[in-house]
C-alpha cells in the first residue's frame, strides 16, 4: 500500500465498558467516513484509566481486565472490519493485569503490547511488560507503545530497528499536577507530550501517531493533543487540547525514503561507540 489515510484520536473514556464501546464504534465509523485506514485510540479507552497516580487505590477497583482472546477483543475485531485499529485496554493474564494496547483488523489480532515503563504509582495496579516488537499490518509495519514508554528513546529506537515504519503511541497523559496552568494549552506536561512526539518521529525518521485521553477522570485532567507526525518531526494534524480526530494522508514508503535519503539516523548509527550500559538510579559514570 502506498498512500495511507491515518488518524489519531483524543477522546474521553470511563469505567462503563458498554459506553466505551459506543464511543469506539462512533469513532471508527467517523474515521471510516473519512476513508481512514489506520486509526489509533487512546490508552485505557476500554474501561478507563486510573483515578489517581498518587498511590491511593483504596477507592478504585480499576478498569475491567479483559482477556486478549476474550469476547471484548472479538467485538473490537468485528467493529474494525477493513480498518486497522489500535486500542488501549487492561489485559488479564491469569492473576496478572497489564496496561496493554492491541492492534486489530477484521482478520483478528495483529499485535499486542504491554506497557513497559510505569510512572509514579502505576505499578500498584499493573504488572510491567518486557519488550518492544514491530509487526506487519495491512497499512505497513507498526510498532506500539503506551504513554510513559515514549519518554525513553530506547523504546521507539527498538521498534525502528525492528523495521517499524509507523510508531503508534497511545496515552492517558495528564496535565501537570503542580503549578497547574489555567489554560491547558500552556501546560508544561502538554509541552513535554508534544516534544516527545516530534522527537521520537524525527530521531527515528518514522511516521508517528499519538492518541491520548481527553477531558478529566478522577483527579486527572488529560491534555488531548492527538496528532500525526511525519518522519521529519513535522506535525501534519493535531486536535489541540480538545477531543477530536487528527487525520492526515501520506505515502509512508516515500516519506521514509525522503527523510532518510541524506541524513539516515538509523543507517549512520555507531553501536560500537555506545555499548549497552546500565547504571543504578542516581549513579553518574566516571
Amino acid at each position: 500500500m502506498s498512500t495511507v489515510r491515518m488518524a489519531a484520536v483524543a477522546a474521553e473514556f470511563g469505567r462503563d465498558l458498554e459506553k466505551d464501546f459506543t464511543i469506539v464504534e462512533r469513532l471508527i465509523e467517523e474515521a471510516r467516513a473519512q476513508d481512514v485506514r489506520l486509526l489509533a485510540l487512546p490508552e485505557a479507552c476500554l474501561g478507563g484509566y486510573l483515578l489517581s497516580l498518587d498511590g491511593d487505590t483504596a477507592h478504585d477497583e480499576g478498569p475491567p481486565a479483559l482477556a486478549l482472546a476474550g469476547p471484548e477483543i472479538r467485538r473490537l475485531i468485528a467493529l474494525a472490519g477493513d480498518m486497522t485499529v489500535v486500542v488501549g485496554y487492561c489485559e488479564a493474564d491469569g492473576d496478572r493485569r497489564y496496561n496493554s494496547v492491541v492492534c486489530v483488523s477484521g482478520d483478528g489480532v495483529l499485535g499486542n503490547h504491554r506497557k513497559v515503563h510505569q510512572p509514579l504509582s502505576e505499578d500498584a495496579s499493573y504488572s510491567s511488560g518486557d519488550g518492544f516488537h514491530a509487526f506487519d499490518t495491512p497499512v505497513g509495519r507498526l510498532g506500539m507503545m503506551i504513554c510513559y514508554d515514549k519518554a525513553f528513546p530506547e523504546s521507539a529506537r527498538a521498534l525502528a530497528l525492528d523495521g517499524a515504519e509507523i510508531g503508534v503511541c497511545v496515552s492517558a497523559w495528564p496535565g501537570s499536577r503542580t503549578n497547574v496552568a489555567a489554560d491547558l494549552a500552556q501546560d508544561r506536561w502538554k509541552r513535554r507530550f508534544d516534544l516527545f512526539d516530534r522527537a521520537r518521529a524525527l530521531e527515528n525518521q518514522m511516521v508517528w501517531l499519538s492518541a491520548n485521553q481527553a477531558g478529566a477522570f478522577g483527579s486527572l485532567r488529560f491534555v488531548g493533543s492527538a496528532k500525526v507526525v511525519d518522519p521529519g518531526g513535522e506535525v501534519l494534524a493535531d486536535t489541540g487540547v480538545e477531543a477530536g480526530i487528527a487525520v492526515a494522508e501520506l505515502d509512508v514508503a516515500k516519506a521514509l525514503e525522503n527523510a532518510r535519503r541524506s541524513m539516515g539516523h538509523l543507517r549512520d548509527r555507531r553501536p560500537d561507540a555506545y555499548p549497552p550500559l546500565s547504571y543504578p538510579v542516581g549513579a553518574v559514570s566516571a
